[in-house]
This record gives structure tokens, C-alpha cells and sequence, in this order.
């Protein structure tokens, strides 16, 4: 568990690179590939930049990734593998790597995507920018199986001094560029980007991305967001950025600002529906807390149900796994 939160908190990590310790460990990462260090190293603000420098170098020969990161990966791993056999390795990458690996490489992606987008401004460059970004290392997104070696071997620690300290990195036989790590990264609970008042990463250059709840967002949209009215959404004609700006609203202060009617009220509580066009209907129950406040008040609280609801208490029944005719508390809580 110790290298699994040391590589999170790596993956996650921003600010200016350590430069000096990041050099070293490329230096060392090409020794132990059995090649000659590097002449050049050249250092831009993000892997955007780092894309367009690569496509200008002159002299710097083939890319050497094959030898500096994937052999000694792939040769580690199958080094461990026929040491632990295959249920110590699956427990090894279970207790480490697994634990890193569906976030971190959803960010590399979307990295990814974010430098197509840009550089890439008529079908036929995207390959040429893909190509580029095949040969990068990337550094501190490599966090997920760079957890699962660490303390088992010295063959991969220069990769690992490079991943500590930067951010993605080209390695090639007579240069190497280094990307600077993101100077902002906000994230939700579930590790997906998110942020609505502003890129939710960021590079030093302006390289940024933009997201709510992960899925992305044109820093546009995210700039109407705060003076959004229910007129507004309703005639959004995206659906998924429709359902951005009611969560952003607030269902309950949408249900309030826009006349909608309630379709049914029992014991339980009142259901809301909402009808959408373009997109499934938004339905909410609104129900009281049962037990008061500290000053006595009871609070009131709206919980989105799937559309096919058509009671209230189907609708509770349903946010504890339920059907709405088993659903019989003795005292709601």
C-alpha cells in the first residue's frame, strides 16, 4: 500500500519539474537500455508542445523507446511473473498497479485526444500526430505499473526517477524532450476531470482541458454556466451538455424555477417529472427527513429516480434496491 499511494500521489502530481533530477534519471534510464546518453535534452511546457517540438528536431535520430521503456518493462514483468507465478503476479498487480491503472490511463488518454484536437486541424495530420505521441514515455502516467516494480529490482529506476519528476517524455538516439508536468488538475471523487469554473488540467503554455464530471466540456459552455436559467437548459439541443447544465443548476432549484408539476404524491413523498426533448424524461422524488435538525426543522431532499417511476414510493422503493410494493418501513428515517 505504501507504493500504491506514493505512485497516486506522483500521478496526480503538479507544479514545476524537478529538471536536474528528471535528467539524471533519463541519463540513467539510457545507460541501462545499453545506449549512449543522449547530446540534446530539450524541455517544453506540455505534451502539446512537446509534440510540435519532436516534429521539428533535426538530428535526433530514432526513437528509442522500444529499448528504454518497453523491453525493460516487458522483461521485468516476465521476471516477476516466473518468480511469483501467475496467481502472485495477479495478486502483486491487484494490490498495486490495478488500483492506478483505470484512472490514470483515462487521463493519458484524454491528454491524448486534447493534442489531436489542437495540432491536428485537417484529417490527414491526426496520423502524424498519433505517431508522435506513440513515442512518448509518460512519465508520471505511468505511475499504474511502475507501483507494481518498485522495491523489486533496480533495472527500471531510471524510468522511475524521470516519472517522479516530469512529465512525458520522447526519448530518441541523440536527443530526448521532456514535457513540464500540468499546473492544474482537478478531479472528482471518482477520479474522472472535473471542474466548472475553469480548465480542469492544465499546462504552463495554456495546453488545458475542460470537463464536468469527466465528460468534456468547450471552455465556452463552462463560462454560460453561471448565468444558466431554466429557459435556457430546455433549449439546449445537446443532450448530454443539458444534463451538465442541470446538474450544474441543481435538479431541485430547476424543479422549483421552472413550473414543473408534480405527477403523484403518497406517504413517502411527491414525484417530480420533468419531460426532456431529445432525451429520457427527468424524474426526482421529493421527500422530508424524517428525523429534525438540530433547530427542529426537517429537511427536504430530491432523489432522481429512473424515468419508468410512476409513484412516489416506487420511487424511495428504488434508491434502496426495491420494489415499491415491498416497501413497507416501520419508521423512515
Amino acid at each position: 500500500m505504501q507504493y500504491v499511494n506514493e505512485w497516486r500521489a506522483v500521478a496526480a502530481a503538479t507544479g514545476r519539474a524537478d529538471r536536474d533530477a528528471a535528467e539524471d534519471g533519463v541519463r540513467r534510464a539510457y545507460r541501462t537500455a545499453g545506449l549512449a546518453e543522449p547530446e540534446r535534452v530539450i524541455w517544453v511546457d506540455s505534451p502539446r508542445a512537446a509534440v510540435e517540438a519532436v516534429e521539428k528536431l533535426t538530428g535526433a535520430g530514432r526513437s528509442v523507446r522500444e529499448e528504454v521503456r518497453t523491453r525493460p518493462w516487458a522483461e521485468e514483468r516476465r521476471r516477476l511473473y516466473d518468480e511469483l507465478g501467475p496467481a502472485g503476479w495477479s495478486a502483486l498487480w491487484s494490490a498495486t498497479g490495478a488500483q492506478l491503472w483505470e484512472t490514470t490511463a483515462a487521463l493519458a488518454e484524454r491528454i491524448r485526444t486534447g493534442v489531436v484536437a489542437e495540432l491536428a486541424s485537417r484529417p490527414e495530420e491526426e496520423s502524424d500526430v498519433r505517431l508522435v505521441l506513440l513515442d512518448a514515455v509518460l512519465g508520471q502516467h505511468d505511475a499504474a505499473w511502475l507501483s507494481a516494480f518498485d522495491g523489486r529490482g533496480e533495472r527500471l529506476t531510471g524510468l522511475a526517477e524521470v516519472a517522479r519528476n516530469a512529465g512525458w517524455w520522447w526519448p530518441y538516439e541523440h536527443a530526448v524532450v521532456i514535457s513540464e508536468r500540468p499546473e492544474v488538475l482537478h478531479r472528482d471523487e471518482a477520479g474522472r476531470l472535473d471542474r466548472g469554473d475553469g480548465p480542469a488540467l492544465a499546462y504552463p503554455d495554456g495546453f488545458a482541458l475542460y470537463a464536468w464530471r469527466g465528460m468534456p466540456v468547450p471552455v465556452e459552455f463552462l463560462d454560460s454556466l453561471a448565468s444558466l436559467t431554466p429557459g435556457r437548459i430546455r433549449t439546449e439541443e445537446n443532450a448530454e451538455l443539458r444534463r451538465v447544465m442541470l446538474e450544474f443548476y441543481g435538479y431541485d432549484r430547476y424543479l422549483a424555477e421552472s413550473g414543473a408539476e408534480p405527477v403523484h404524491k403518497d406517504e413517502t413523498g411527491i414525484l417530480w417529472r420533468i419531460a426532456m426533448e431529445g432525451d429520457e424524461d427527468v424524474v426526482m422524488v421529493e421527500v422530508v427527513n424524517s428525523t429534525p435538525e438540530p433547530d427542529g426543522t426537517h429537511r427536504t431532499y430530491w432523489l432522481r429516480v429512473p424515468p419508468r417511476t410512476r409513484t412516489a414510493k416506487e420511487g424511495v422503493a428504488w434508491t434502496f434496491g426495491l420494489e415499491g410494493d415491498v416497501y413497507a418501513p416501520v419508521r423512515q428515517t
